[in-house]
């Protein structure tokens, strides 16, 4: 059975302390630094900043940019960034001496990371976006053509979703779906609809592929995707995706309601929650957004 979360805390805290104590190590046999300030400990932090900076730039970080970001003297980022790239932590670029995150990081979170089941994850924070928008929640996984519900919180009342834990669902009429196939490969979406034909569930419903493409192009836009009556009639629904520790689509998070509950007034309260609840998730999965530039070249 897979760990719970405390177990992965303590799997997270383990690698960390491998990882400090190689750096000591390391420090100790191979960074004799003049430099009063650069301590074995004050050289930790370092280490963890520059590896958490080089992480957020795609294009990799030089020595020199490394250093002015964060305020470290170049010849003590030198040392360190040396250390880093021995030990398999960081790559070099020869032709423009940028670093970039080695694979060697990755083992690093893969004991913390084994083992966390998405729906352990997601169980918790799904219950309490049910308590702040009184909708039913829905954790749905893409399996062959369709969303299968692998999870369902419902909120109390008279009002009750007819859905079910299990319940395989057609992705191009249904929010979860569309938050599904929208970060797919095309020749995979494709597929899909050749092999599932894109039934006409109501007269709201997608049912050639252009607009079910331009419509998922407006998903990934938004971060979200809507189902407006387009599954069943007086159902209006909204999903987003969940991302994994490598940036693919791993599940997605979906609030059901009758139109009523779910219209131009509320919307947009409910989406700030939604996306917020499934950015949770993935972080929880180890899932870490790029990071965007401001300004510069």
């Amino acid at each position: 059975m897979p760990g719970n979360p405390g177990q992965a805390g303590c799997a997270i805290y383990r690698t960390y302390i491998q990882f400090v104590v190689r750096l000591r190590f390391c420090y100790h046999n191979d960074l004799a630094m003049p430099s009063k300030d650069d301590s074995p400990s004050v050289a930790v932090e370092r280490a963890l900043a520059m590896l958490e900076a080089v992480a957020q730039e795609p294009e990799g970080l030089s020595n020199a940019e490394i250093s002015r970001k964060l305020q470290i003297p170049k010849s003590s980022a030198s040392y360190i960034l040396r250390t880093l790239e021995t030990q398999g932590y960081l790559n070099r670029d020869e032709n423009s001496g940028k670093y970039r995150v080695g694979l060697k990081i990755l083992s690093l979170s893969r004991g913390a990371l084994s083992g966390i089941d998405v729906r352990e994850v997601a169980l918790p924070i799904m219950r309490h976006l049910v308590e702040k928008t009184s909708l039913t929640c829905h954790l749905a996984i893409l399996d062959g053509p369709e969303a299968v519900y692998i999870e369902k919180v419902e909120p109390p009342g008279f009002i009750r979703m007819d859905t079910w834990v299990g319940r395989r669902m057609r992705v191009h009429a249904t929010s979860v779906g569309k938050a599904l196939v929208a970060y797919i490969p095309q020749e995979r979406l494709e597929k899909i609809v050749s092999e599932r034909a894109m039934e006409k569930r109501t007269p709201k419903t997608i049912t050639t592929l252009p607009r079910l493409l331009k419509e998922l192009e407006k998903v990934r836009t938004q971060g979200y995707a809507v189902d407006d009556e387009e599954n069943n009639l007086g159902a209006r629904c909204v999903g987003a995706p969940v991302f994994n520790q490598q940036g693919a689509i791993e599940a997605s998070v979906g609030l059901s309601g009758t139109i009523n509950q779910v219209n131009a007034q509320t919307m947009p309260r409910i989406l700030e929650a939604l996306k917020d609840a499934a950015r949770h998730i993935s972080m929880q999965l180890g899932y870490r957004a790029p990071h965007r530039r401001i300004g510069g070249t």
